[in-house]
């Protein structure tokens, strides 16, 4: 019995020797890898599939985050009937109130798969940053950066601090937070310092310019309470931290933006080695003054996706109003509600828009479910990759921003596309409303818009479980 295993072995391990030889001399001729039948793909590999046969998505957070907004997808469009029983049934649940406007849109054809009351004007609480975004991405330029200077003032002692309309300018009492690519007051004033110490120059008196915006501070339509209970900084084109007294907490907010970050300037100049009066007052640049020192914001598109999905109502205030300078109207508010439309216009979207603020806050502000869903398929087109960031901001079902924050898509209709819906929220009272896109079952990219606004009394459920369908289609 030993002497037979003994065989079995020994011709065993010939055996192996000899398939062994053979695929090495197979693979010396035809040039075969031999680690790709070991090696696992990596992450950035795709597997090619049988031909005519659609490749099995991998349900994780990072195609949702790198290449939904990339590809619409060559999958079919979902089946109309199917699609359209399901979200009418859905559509009818008491929760949305008595006026819903409801689009579906595929990204690649541009076509209106779905409508309900589609051309209404609703008001869009915080889904009004989409239209922002997208006016920002288009006029501005998705890599233009803001800027705050420090310009020679009338004589050689005199400086101004000029605001560029960057809420985002960090402030000295600030730390580093998730949005790590920011503008530092403290970097400004190191910069000055040395620019005016090369000059011979260490005593200083500093006035600020703010002038860039304009107009009333506070939006027709915002209630009296915003400011006060944190929601929103009074608008300035000087700020830092956002108008937040405590940097990282919702409120208190400063009465007055500007003057609080001139006099936290002067501060740091001195700590640098430069004296500044301790009297801080506005005044206008002169025209042509030589620039002694600036910071630059991170770009557009990095404030549009910052903007889009934290819901940064101050943020999305300043671009609005940059809009609407680039645009060649005023920095205020009367200024944005001309210049957005006439971007969006630009951009195909000729009616359905209407608006008093670049944040959703106003309750003024009017847009249509149509241009909601039309906006956000164009972020999706490859035909206009500078608004891309209007698709890669929003956030993601389960994971990210508004929509990650353990209340949202937690129903037994709609958990199961978490990670596979991105989207764009907005709340005020009696008004729910989610913008966005999503890859359905075959693969193609289509975009949303379910907007409400006489809400009895809490809607999100069936606006999570309305963007579920289109998910799952």
């Amino acid at each position: 019995m030993a002497r037979h295993e003994r065989w079995v072995m020994l011709t065993t391990l010939v055996m192996l020797q000899v398939v062994t030889i053979v695929t090495g001399v197979y693979a010396m001729n035809n040039d075969l890898d031999l680690s790709a039948l070991t090696r696992r793909p990596s992450p950035a590999e795709t597997s090619a599939s049988p031909e005519g046969v659609p490749p099995v998505p991998v349900v994780t957070a990072g195609p949702v985050l790198a290449q939904l907004p990339a590809r619409s997808g060559d999958g079919p469009l979902p089946t109309k009937g199917t699609l359209t029983q399901q979200l009418t049934d859905a559509l009818g649940d008491e929760a949305l109130g008595k006026r819903v406007g409801a689009v579906v849109v595929d990204v690649t054809t541009g076509e209106q798969i779905f409508a309900a009351d589609p051309d209404t004007g609703i008001t869009p609480a915080s889904t009004t940053k989409v239209v922002t975004g997208a006016a920002a991405l288009a006029s501005l330029g998705p890599d233009t950066r803001l800027a705050t200077r420090v310009l020679q003032g009338g004589s050689a002692n005199a400086i101004v601090l000029v605001g560029g309309g960057d809420p985002m300018l960090r402030g000295p009492q600030a730390r580093p937070g998730d949005f790590t690519d920011q503008a530092s007051l403290t970097t400004l004033a190191s910069r000055t310092a040395a620019a005016l110490k090369a000059r011979g120059v260490t005593k200083v008196t500093l006035t600020y310019d703010a002038s860039l915006f304009t107009g009333p501070v506070q939006a027709p339509g915002w209630k009296p309470n915003y400011v006060p209970d944190g929601e929103v900084a009074p608008v300035h084109a000087l700020t830092i931290d956002e108008g937040r007294q405590i940097p990282g907490q919702r409120q208190p907010r400063v009465a007055d933006p500007a003057a609080h970050a001139a006099a936290a300037f002067a501060g740091v100049l001195r700590k640098h080695g430069i004296s500044a009066a301790r009297s801080v007052r506005p005044g206008k640049a002169p025209a042509g003054a030589a620039e002694l020192a600036r910071v630059e914001s991170a770009p557009i598109y990095a404030l549009v996706e910052h903007t889009l999905t934290f819901s940064d109502n101050d943020l999305a205030e300043a671009l609005a109003r940059h809009v609407a300078i680039k645009e060649g109207q005023p920095g205020s508010f009367a200024g944005l509600a001309k210049a957005v439309p006439q971007v969006l216009h630009r951009l195909g979207i000729t009616k359905g828009v209407q608006v008093s603020d670049g944040s959703g806050l106003s309750i003024r502000n009017r847009i249509s479910a149509s241009a909601m869903a039309r906006a956000i398929a164009l972020a999706g087109s490859p035909q206009h990759p500078e608004l891309r960031a209007v698709a890669s901001g929003m956030p993601i079902a389960g994971f990210t921003g508004t929509l990650g924050n353990g209340r949202r898509f937690t129903g037994a209709d709609s958990k199961g596309q978490v990670g596979l819906v991105r989207a764009k929220t907005g709340t005020l009272n009696h008004v729910n409303t989610l913008a966005g896109l999503a890859t359905t079952k075959d693969g193609r990219l289509v975009t949303f818009a379910f907007l409400a606004d006489r809400v009895p009394v809490y809607a999100e459920p069936v606006l999570d479980r309305l963007a579920a369908i289109v998910a799952r289609s």
